[in-house]
């Protein structure tokens, strides 16, 4: 029987598929079909109910109602060992491996193979059986090396790795390449392909349209936790599918700016230099300008606005606002200077995920809800808190909701309404719309020209290059740590963004 013969029947069934909690619905009647040696990507906003399908998949949660049948048989998944037992892996966006391990134990961690009468771990055939897995694999990973001194891709790998030698037919893969460099890309989804070869079965999940339409053979929407359409991936585009995900069309994703920005230079950096990471950054913003900073990752953008906020201490330059040079030494000098910055990794760097949406409001202003600096007046704080859910439209139950359950648009609003508290003047965004999904991203995008509508100034670092076109009134472009391009918004395009990313842009 060949692998397209295996493929018309479904492995994989879940129907009338609902879950609440304390009432509220999270999924409703939700159906998904996968078949064997397919790729089949899972859409939707943040919020549309994904996770929570997939974790009553993998046995993270139980479902209130609905069936889950494999190969026409109904089965029951009650723990993330049972989906296992039936081969069903998944690959969590936020990798969790035990650090101070091996490659090798982390891959056989809980099915060690043992000596027969001892029950010692037989080291040896651990790390012969890795070694085979990676042959059968393609990979090439030292099987002995730490995983704390792995990137991201190869931790990613060997989870991959892992989830084969559960000699796995389902793999879910939630947002794989959130964190990886596009060779890191290619290379996963050559992994992919080497899997469906197989007959093994992905669903993935990814904000990614690129990325959707490479990789995926079929496509199934949800929408506020309900089913709304599965297709062949050869029959959708870009429009269509945001459609189906949004419920409505989104004609233009970047909002036209209500005003062109003013000729004032409000922030100046002049030879910034710090060693190892980034050499002579000088740069002008004006009032009212959204300014790009562009690049491949690892070229020095974040490092360069972190040390620009008292993050890191720079080796040489000045950083000047309203002309006049400034000296900051840390994040607190930053903010009396009317500086915010809204870093990459919302929930590493940017949130307490288990303090409540006031409690991240407000946390960078509780001095203005202190009495005397040290009794909290707490119905001044809820006003504040409220007063910022309903500006920048936060979708939570109220403001006493743990962020950590939020979807990744909200918890990056609430991010963005800690800072905006704070009236700062100009605002520092890195890659402010990773991770989350086309209509929050549009949102945010709506937020930041109402910024600038209001003379704020925007600094935005972002690995889309359709983000930096789309928003951006200049762009500077950081390649090994140095500029080698900046461009006004009349002569910047894809081609010439890419060309000085990747150190290969010359003017003339």
């Amino acid at each position: 029987m060949t692998a397209q013969q295996v493929s018309e029947n479904p492995l994989l069934k879940m129907e009338g598929i609902s879950k609440s909690y304390s009432g509220v619905p999270a999924l409703s009647r939700v159906r998904l079909e996968i078949r064997r040696g397919e790729v089949h990507a899972l859409m939707g906003e943040n919020g549309a109910g994904k996770s929570t399908l997939m974790k009553i998949l993998s046995g993270i949660v139980q479902r209130d109602q609905g069936d889950i049948s494999i190969d026409g048989k109904r089965v029951e998944i009650r723990s993330p060992k049972e989906a296992l037992d039936l081969g069903i892996s998944m690959i969590h966006q936020e990798l969790n491996p035990v650090r101070a391990m091996t490659v090798a134990e982390n891959i056989f961690l809980g099915k060690e193979p043992c000596y027969r009468y001892t029950g010692v771990v037989n080291r040896r055939k651990q790390r012969e059986l890795t070694l085979d897995l990676f042959r059968e694999m393609d990979v090439s990973m030292d099987p002995d090396k730490i995983m704390s001194a792995l990137s991201v891709a190869e931790m990613q790998l060997v989870e991959i790795v892992k989830a084969v030698s559960y000699q796995s037919r389902v793999i879910i893969m939630d947002e794989p390449t959130s964190a990886i460099t596009g060779r890191e890309v290619a290379k996963l989804f050559e992994i992919i392909r080497r899997l469906k070869s197989r007959g093994i079965a992905i669903i993935y999940i990814s904000h990614k349209m690129d990325e959707i339409f490479r990789i995926s053979d079929t496509i199934t929407v949800l929408r506020d936790g309900q089913y709304i359409e599965t297709r062949p991936a050869g029959e959708l585009d870009h429009d269509t599918l945001v459609k189906l995900m949004v419920g409505r069309k989104i004609s233009e994703m970047f909002p036209k700016r209500i005003a062109a920005p003013g000729a004032e230079v409000i922030f100046e950096v002049a030879g910034l230099t710090k060693t190892g990471l980034f050499q002579d950054i000088s740069f002008k913003v004006r009032k009212g300008e959204v300014f790009g900073i562009a690049g491949l990752m690892g070229a020095g953008r974040t490092e360069v606005m972190e040390t620009v906020f008292g993050l890191r201490k720079a080796d040489a330059g000045v950083v000047r606002i309203h002309g006049r040079e400034v000296k900051i030494k840390s994040p607190a000098d930053a903010i009396r200077h009317r500086v915010a910055l809204i870093t990459e990794d919302r929930q590493l760097k940017g949130l307490n995920l288990t303090a409540s949406v006031r409690d991240n409001i407000t946390l960078v202003n509780l001095k203005t809800f202190s009495l005397f600096g040290q009794v909290l007046q707490f119905k001044k704080e809820n006003e504040a808190a409220d007063a910022e859910i309903a500006k920048l439209r936060v979708k939570t139950r109220h403001r006493g909701q743990i962020v950590r359950t939020l979807s990744g648009g909200n918890q990056q609003k609430v991010v963005l309404a800690k800072w905006l508290l704070a009236e700062p003047e100009i605002l520092v965004l890195d890659e402010p719309t990773r991770g989350i999904d086309i209509g929050a991203k549009a949102e945010i995008y709506k937020i930041i020209a109402d910024l600038t509508a209001q003379g704020r100034t925007v600094i935005m670092i972002s690995s889309e290059l359709e983000e930096i076109l789309g928003m951006c009134d200049r762009v500077i472009v950081l390649y090994h740590g140095r500029i080698t391009a900046e461009f006004e918004r009349a002569a910047f395009n894809q081609e010439n963004i890419i060309k000085a990313a990747m150190g290969n842009w010359s003017a003339n």
